[in-house]
């Protein structure tokens, strides 16, 4: 197994993730996810990822066939009085 799967397991494993299998993979969803939820556009994360197709990143960010996720932590940010709290703390 290469060291950066190893660190990745590690990683993982110290993050308290249950989720199976967890790998590079998942970590490439993940960036080019929150990429596009900070607002970068479509087309430069397909550059960056690499991808011919714009469907293949629309696939990755999984925007094909649903809504974009959005974090519990940015729902919680929408609402005033838990934003000031966080804000002023």
């Amino acid at each position: 197994m290469s060291k950066l799967m190893n660190d990745v397991k590690a990683a993982v494993k110290a993050a308290g993730i249950v989720k199976s299998p967890v790998g590079v993979h998942t970590l490439r969803h993940s960036f080019a996810t929150h990429l596009y939820q900070a607002g970068v556009d479509i087309r430069t994360i397909q550059e960056l990822l690499g991808h011919q197709k714009l469907e293949t990143t629309m696939i990755y960010v999984h925007l094909l066939g649903g809504a974009a996720v959005r974090s519990p932590l940015d729902r919680q940010l929408a609402t005033p009085v838990i934003r000031r709290a966080l804000v002023e703390s």
